[in-house]
């Protein structure tokens, strides 16, 4: 066995324990930061409310506010902990989607290129998805895969009788 297959072995192992781990901590930060915005700041989707999708538009902008707020705060500990996992990422999946089409998608495009144009972070007058999106995209293996065997979700399915 070569040193190089070796390493990789080694790397494999320790990416059966933790791989998801970075990644948890980077979105559950992302989320928490933006929950904590809305708690410590004033409600504006009173602005926004027009844009927000079904069955979401039917609410109440402060309702909404209070939602996306505390989803934003209490989702991502979920995900630090690595319990409920599954489900703290498609709640945080929900909250993504529902940014994207309220705040983050053009209001107006005529084209693929143009809309193509609102993948930014910066907002030029057509959107501004790209970050969002990779958030959502960040939040699919979470998703499919749980929390890995570095969470409590492990934990508890480890010690529960089956």
């Amino acid at each position: 066995m070569t040193t190089l297959t070796r390493t990789f072995n080694h790397v494999e192992r320790l990416g059966n324990w933790s791989a998801d781990l970075p990644l948890r901590l980077f979105l559950a930060w992302e989320f928490f930061e933006s929950g904590w915005e809305k708690f410590n700041g004033s409600n504006w989707f009173a602005d926004i409310q027009a844009n927000f999708p079904f069955p979401f538009d039917v609410l109440s902008a402060e309702l909404n506010w209070q939602l996306s707020m505390w989803a934003e705060l209490l989702l991502p500990l979920l995900l630090l902990l690595g319990l409920g996992t599954r489900l703290a990422a498609a709640g945080l999946m929900v909250v993504t989607v529902v940014a994207i089409a309220a705040v983050h998608w053009p209001a107006h495009w005529s084209s693929l290129a143009e809309l193509a144009q609102g993948y930014a972070i910066t907002n030029q007058g057509y959107g501004n998805f790209k970050l969002p999106l990779i958030y959502l995209v960040a939040l699919v293996p979470l998703l499919l895969k749980g929390a890995g065997r570095l969470s409590l979700d492990h934990w508890l399915v480890a010690r529960l009788p089956r």
